[in-house]
């Protein structure tokens, strides 16, 4: 099994938006609970990485105020969500990029999908991914496959994640591990990792 971090790591902090913490009438997004206490973990987890020289990513799931990119977005359960100037699209106070930080927009799930990240990666030499965020079975899982099929080690702080349901993020969680060993991390080894590090 590879070690918890191998090469250099890139921390992605995924879509920890002011929707989190707001009942699905406002958000349009079901969510389990908890929220205040991941974005205090997920709080921790960054101020580790910033400590530690680990670049940190932001990503924000953003639509235009026509719809014109949900896409298929709204077949399932969810309806209109994140739409540009919304409250519930704001990321938390506590969890915004520094200046010489990255902010990426997305419009789709998967933090890979029309964005420039993997341009970005190749330029920090990413060897690593760890992810953290909303929503685990949704745009955490989406990600962490691409970043599978990019040949990224990829891990995933699972107490730093919440899911639509908890049922949900158990089942997301599980399928993740069975892409990568080892890929379930907690955040105490990873901020202990990184402190090694």
């Amino acid at each position: 099994m590879p070690k918890l971090i191998e090469g250099r790591a890139v921390l992605i902090v995924i879509d920890m938006q002011r929707g989190g913490g707001m009942p699905l009438e406002q958000t349009g997004i079901p969510t389990m609970a908890g929220f205040e206490e991941r974005v205090t973990r997920v709080r921790k987890l960054v101020d580790t990485a910033r400590r530690s020289g680990v670049p940190v990513v932001f990503f924000q799931e953003v639509h235009r105020p026509d719809h014109v990119d949900f896409g298929r977005e709204l077949d399932g359960e969810e309806s209109v969500h994140c739409v540009d100037g919304a409250p519930d699209t704001e990321l938390v106070p506590e969890l915004m990029p520094l200046p010489g930080e990255y902010l990426i927009q997305k419009r789709r799930y998967s933090c890979f999908f029309g964005t420039d990240l993997l341009i970005l990666l190749r330029g920090l030499r990413a060897e690593t991914l760890i992810l953290c965020g909303a929503l685990t079975d949704v745009c955490v899982h989406y990600t962490f496959v691409d970043a599978h099929q990019h040949d990224y080690y990829t891990r995933v702080v699972e107490d730093c994640c919440g899911g639509s349901t908890l049922a949900r993020h158990e089942a997301s969680l599980s399928a993740m591990e069975y892409l990568q060993r080892g890929a379930r991390r907690s955040s105490e080894e990873i901020i202990a990792a990184l402190e090694a590090a």
